[in-house]
């Protein structure tokens, strides 16, 4: 036994098996960490329930009168545009029948003076003093000389009368020798009752009649 008072630590059972003075190892404290996870599991959830519901509950409709009302302004002010510009249409009628009447009235315009310059060809006027030679190109005996006065006693002078020296014709034929005798070829065409008009230099007369087969 020990000299000392009794303490609390030598209040040992005596069954125990230890001896001495003993502590208890206590083990390393962690950090709680369930309720920083249920916290933030939780605000996410409201999150997400916020997001997919408030839509659905009409939450936007207070924000809707906003663009109705962006429209009705735009509208308006298209329509405050428009009628402007559709007002002044009153006075482009007169403009444009005055722009019409001073084109009409302008002696210098270019349609004004097109009839003016435009000429037309007179044709060319029946020259009975021009020679006309006749030609029997056919078997029947006499007939140039019953045309040639048929031809002069309608006012022509007449030219040669003879028979046909060249190749053999189908058919009658009236030659003239250039454009300014077609007018006398073709007053006898009518004339002679000779539809066939060719345009040739070889007779030496400006208009020659070649009678050919059937005529009569």
């Amino acid at each position: 036994m020990t000299n000392f008072a009794r303490d609390e630590f030598d209040r040992v059972p005596e069954d125990s098996s230890r001896q001495g003075v003993h502590r208890v190892v206590s083990a390393p404290s962690r950090p709680k960490l369930w309720p920083i996870l249920s916290v933030g599991i939780g605000a996410l959830a409201v999150g997400l329930v916020a997001f997919l519901l408030l839509p659905q509950l009409g939450f936007q409709t207070a924000t809707s009168p906003q663009p109705a009302a962006a429209a009705g302004t735009s509208v308006s002010t298209s329509t405050a545009s428009a009628s402007p510009t559709a007002r002044p249409s009153g006075s482009a009628a007169p403009s444009a029948t005055a722009s019409a009447s001073a084109s009409a009235s302008d002696p210098a315009s270019p349609s004004a003076l097109e009839p003016a310059t435009s000429e037309t060809i007179a044709p060319a006027a029946v020259d009975k003093s021009q020679p006309v030679a006749i030609f029997n190109g056919t078997l029947t005996s006499g007939l140039a000389g019953r045309v040639g006065a048929t031809v002069k006693s309608d006012g022509w002078v007449l030219g040669e009368v003879a028979n046909w020296q060249g190749a053999p014709q189908q058919q009658s034929v009236i030659f003239y020798s250039d454009a300014a005798h077609r007018a006398n070829a073709e007053a006898l065409s009518a004339l002679l009752n000779i539809p066939t008009l060719v345009e040739s230099a070889d007779f030496p007369t400006p208009v020659a009649v070649v009678l050919g087969p059937g005529y009569e």
